[in-house]
């Protein structure tokens, strides 16, 4: 019997052909993966998996990939260090985003699946199961966490016909360096959405099913450590200039919002794929960021085989069974 698995993916920009490696081990050891979730990069891998692509086949998309295409300048961003700050304050961002938007669109339709429709479950009407694929976005206008697509009725918008590509785009906006996505709800308010690892970087705990024996594990996959987070409620706070977007972003990150946080007591971190994100070349080691669009083929190589290696050695001791007898039945 195929081995089943939920799957969360943490964000963190170039980084993310790390975690592809290590979905290339899980994918060897057997597993097929149900329910898919994650953050930024993270989002951008799951929502690749979701429509139906395999470890070898995004390993392969990101290895074509100039990464600092990513990098798209509008006209004012053409005129310098005076442009980039005019595009800061006036668009709240540096790059347009509309490269990665386009570049991801054309992956979905490769797979013929763009919106959330596509991605229906054999459990529509169970909310939190009905799409196979969710990421995570942050809403600076109201201050909270946005679960996609499900959040998007509270906009009065039509989950089932929402663009996957827009969604991840959102979940992808890193503040000032991508401009933020906007939307308007039902109200005709608009609401600037950017990266959602301002909130929840690695929402393992999306997927969990709250029962003390789930039919099969969620799998983490994790780049960097998380943050504790804070539940909190939305605020209405209209973003009208950079002062404002800046505070918004503030108040984000240090109040009304989810601060979940990765727990030992419930097993979250004996779940996880823990992915270097250091590689070593030419005797030295260099620590990869997130915005590191310059990323070498070398660079990413290794990152793909810290994943690798990590998913083997992750491999070498799960138990699942094991770990619901500890974490899950005994606290029943």
């Amino acid at each position: 019997m195929t081995p089943k698995a939920d799957a969360v993916f943490e964000g963190g920009g170039v980084k993310g052909i790390g975690l592809v490696g290590a979905i290339a081990e899980i994918e060897k050891a057997g597993y097929e993966f149900v329910n898919l979730a994650g953050t930024s990069a993270g989002a951008i891998v799951a929502g690749l998996l979701a429509v139906g692509y395999k470890a070898a086949d995004i390993k392969t998309k990101l290895e074509e990939l100039d990464y600092r295409s990513f990098m798209d300048k509008g006209l004012l961003d053409k005129f310098g260090i005076a442009g980039k700050a005019m595009s800061i304050a006036f668009e709240f961002g540096i790059y347009e985003g509309k490269y990665f938007h386009d570049w991801f669109e054309g992956l979905l339709q490769e797979k013929k699946k763009t919106r959330f429709g596509d991605l229906i479950t054999e459990w529509p009407n169970e909310e939190k199961y009905r799409y196979r694929l969710q990421v995570i976005a942050a809403d600076l206008t109201d201050q909270r966490m946005l679960v996609l697509p499900r959040d998007l009725k509270s906009f009065g918008l039509d989950p089932d016909e929402f663009p996957i590509a827009r969604a991840v785009r959102m979940s992808m906006s890193i503040p000032l360096f991508f401009e933020p996505v906007k939307l308007k709800d039902k109200d005709g308010r608009v609401h600037i959405i950017v990266d959602g690892g301002l909130l929840s970087n690695y929402p393992i705990w999306l997927l969990d099913d709250g029962t003390p024996n789930p039919p099969w594990p969620t799998l983490g996959f994790k780049l960097v450590e998380p943050a504790e987070r804070k539940l909190g409620t939305a605020d209405w706070k209209p973003i009208d200039g950079l002062l404002d977007y800046l505070k918004a972003m503030l108040g984000t990150l240090t109040s009304a919002h989810d601060r979940f946080h990765v727990s030992n007591s419930k097993g979250d971190y004996q779940r996880t794929i823990g992915i270097p994100t250091t590689v070593t070349a030419g005797g030295k080691n260099r620590e990869i960021k997130a915005t590191d669009f310059d990323l070498t083929k070398e660079d990413s190589r290794l990152l793909y085989e810290n994943g690798a290696a990590a998913g083997r050695k992750f491999l070498d001791t799960w138990d699942f069974d094991a770990w619901k007898a500890k974490y899950r039945s005994a606290h029943s």
